[in-house]
């Protein structure tokens, strides 16, 4: 169809607006977990408790809420993308497990499972030439 035709001499514009919208969503998650303290940080970080990790349940908590709210950030900026999307992607995977492990099952888990895929593609193609990062 013409209309789509030139659409991929804009792939760095979509990068822009799917880092856009991905870090604003994961700020909006985010910020209240980092500002929700040591308690919120706690029950957050005992869900690494699915991978065996039973230990330092704030720090892993705290980890989690930073990397979604200040990683949130870098992704809307593009600035340290990949690194920030491995982080994210992490934090995804164990948001998925938690979920099967509570018994979600594919549903429950799916919004985490989806957010991964994107987060591992976005890792591939990079931030794209309107970034902090651009090369």
């Amino acid at each position: 169809m013409a209309l789509f035709q030139n659409l991929g001499k804009y792939k760095d514009f979509g990068l822009l607006i799917m880092r856009v919208g991905l870090g604003v969503m994961m700020i909006v998650h985010g910020f209240p977990k980092m500002m929700g303290g040591v308690e919120t940080w706690t029950k957050l970080g005992g869900s690494m408790g699915v991978l065996g990790i039973h230990f330092l349940p704030i720090f892993w908590g705290f980890m989690a809420a930073v990397t979604e709210g200040v990683g949130g950030l870098f992704l809307l900026i593009g600035l340290w993308t990949r690194p920030t999307l491995l982080f994210l992607a992490f934090t995804m995977i164990v948001a998925a497990l938690v979920h099967f492990g509570k018994g979600d099952g594919i549903k429950g888990a799916s919004h985490a499972i989806e957010l991964c895929c994107v987060f591992i593609g976005l890792l591939f193609i990079g931030p794209g030439k309107y970034s902090v990062d651009k090369k």
